[in-house]
């Protein structure tokens, strides 16, 4: 019984869920920040479906914390994503051998379980409009699957903006 527990500890650790990682300047009040406006640049990394579907995603989270999109802002938005191949531990192995006496062949390798996966990285920042400097940054890595219908890409960058803008505005403690 009690070994029960640390397994379950284990378990919890093995499938903990990703994390959001913010950075921001700790001597900055949040509390004057109420417009806010996008470069023009974002998404270099994305397609313009994807930079539509975060772009609409930011607007929602924002505009339901009582920010307003202005020509003229406090803050200009900044997105993009890395991505990388995800290395899948799990394959299924083939082996082709021959053997013999004095010597021997062999090939193997390896096919991936359920399609290849990528590591997507979306990072958030905000740079103030009146000195261009950064004052908050969020990001958030995923693996997903690198095939998916439109939907599935809406609805998981969707939850991914949520996640990261969850910790803006900060609260002064």
């Amino acid at each position: 019984m009690k070994n029960s527990k640390y397994i379950f500890l284990f378990l919890l650790i093995g499938c903990a869920s990703p994390k959001v990682i913010t950075d921001y300047d700790d001597k900055e009040d949040f509390s004057k920040f109420k417009t806010y406006e996008f470069y023009e640049d974002n998404g270099d990394n994305l397609n313009d479906f994807d930079v539509k579907r975060i772009v609409t995603s930011i607007e929602q989270r924002l505009k339901e914390s009582g920010m307003l999109q202005k020509k003229v802002p406090d803050f200009f938005i900044y997105f993009d994503m890395e991505t990388s191949e995800n290395q899948n531990s799990n394959t299924i192995g083939i082996g082709v051998g021959s053997g013999g006496r004095n010597g021997g062949i062999g090939i193997s390798g390896g096919l991936p379980l359920g399609g290849k996966k990528m590591n997507e990285k979306l990072i958030i920042k905000f740079i103030e409009a009146k000195d261009n400097k950064l004052f908050w940054e969020g990001s958030l890595v995923s693996i997903v699957k690198e095939n998916r219908t439109p939907e599935i890409r809406k609805l998981h960058l969707q939850e991914v903006v949520r996640q990261i803008l969850k910790q803006f505005p900060l609260k002064k403690q």
